[in-house]
């Protein structure tokens, strides 16, 4: 997926890893290879009722079934040399066995509604913020999302990259809180973004309609939401001009890449959406020249204000240098240099989205 969420914790469900499944076999041939090599007073063999149990965590009741199976019949067959339970102690033995298979059963059936709801609840995240496109008119996008709440695919940030009528419009965006309670404002954010690339034919009108989109949403919200507010950056590229304009809503700068040089691109912020503090003056629209290749990395503050063991803030515009000569590509290589840098990843939400104008590098 374009946005990288191949790593551990992703929602689909997984089969058990494979030594969970084979370790019961192992304990299995182990423990009677170790009753057949011990003296005859030393009895081992009621070790064996503790594998199907252990079975039932990475086997479905059938597979628990027949670990059972076998646990009794070396148990209850004296001329295997491996057991000899009689009576309550072989009773007691199947009954072990049985709730295994019981617990084997529910927890299938447990895993399999797990998995249902987390696919729907995967459908509905990349429904909010579907993979992002590697081209949109004349520029190519790359982009990596990280959410901070673990098990969920879309937190607080949001990005979109949208070709229309005034040209191709990208939006990244930071939004009050974290996890799950903030993908109701990003959907909402990113809806009104998509119909202002349609509708609006100047940037600022854009800002404007996502302000109004989050201050509409506060004023409606039941318990009231008076601070709710969001940092945005927008970008467009008008067609058939050599230049970028871009909006700040109180959000961290972008970086122009152009060859070896790492700059950012100096942008007068206004408010944050949400805030009404703009009063009737638009936001203020920057204009950059731009060259064919020119490079464009956006990013949110869970990035720049991630810290490493020391307290120390990841220097990005700094780092751009040494990691941009990755060959697996630019937002991959921040990724595992921010990663590495707070040894072992950030505590918020990351949003990285890299726009390349076409022409060469």
């Amino acid at each position: 997926m374009r946005r990288g969420r191949e790593e551990p914790g992703r929602l689909h469900g997984e089969p058990p890893p494979r030594w969970a499944r084979i370790a019961p076999a192992a304990a299995l041939v182990g423990l009677v290879l170790a009753q057949l090599l011990t003296p005859g007073d030393v009895e081992l063999g009621f070790f064996l009722a503790g594998l199907p149990p252990v079975a039932a965590f990475a086997y479905g009741p059938g597979g628990t079934a027949i670990f059972a199976a076998i646990v009794l019949v070396l148990l209850g067959a004296p001329s295997l040399g491996i057991g000899h339970a009689r009576g309550t102690d072989l009773a007691t033995v199947a009954v072990i066995g049985l709730l295994s298979v019981v617990i084997a059963w529910v927890r299938r059936r447990r895993d399999a509604q797990l998995v249902s709801v987390r696919t729907v609840a995967e459908a509905a995240q990349l429904a909010v913020l579907p993979p992002l496109a590697e081209r949109v008119g004349p520029v190519r996008c790359s982009g990596l999302y990280r959410a901070a709440q673990r098990g969920t695919l879309v937190g607080g940030d949001l990005y979109d990259v949208r070709a229309g009528p005034y040209g191709v419009r990208a939006l990244v965006g930071d939004v009050q809180g974290h996890g799950l309670a903030a993908v109701g404002t990003v959907a909402a954010l990113l809806g009104a973004f998509r119909e202002a690339v349609l509708d609006d034919a100047e940037l600022a009108a854009v800002a404007a309609r996502l302000n109004r989109r989050l201050a509409s949403d506060a004023a409606a919200a039941p318990d009231g939401h008076p601070e709710l507010f969001a940092t945005a950056l927008l970008l467009e590229f008008p067609p058939g001009l050599d230049l970028v304009r871009i909006v700040s809503c109180g959000h961290p700068p972008a970086l122009r890449l152009r060859g070896p040089v790492v700059d950012e691109v100096a942008v007068d912020p206004g408010p944050p959406l949400g805030l009404g503090l703009a009063g009737p003056a638009p936001p203020t629209v920057a204009e950059l020249t731009v060259r064919a290749g020119d490079r464009f990395l956006l990013h949110t503050d869970g990035v720049t204000e991630a810290r490493d063991p020391a307290g120390h803030f990841y220097p990005l515009a700094a780092r751009l240098p040494v990691v941009t000569r990755d060959p697996e590509g630019l937002v991959r290589a921040v990724w595992r240099d921010l990663a590495a840098f707070t040894d072992g990843g950030p505590r918020d939400d990351v949003a990285l989205l890299l726009l390349t104008l076409d022409g060469p590098e």
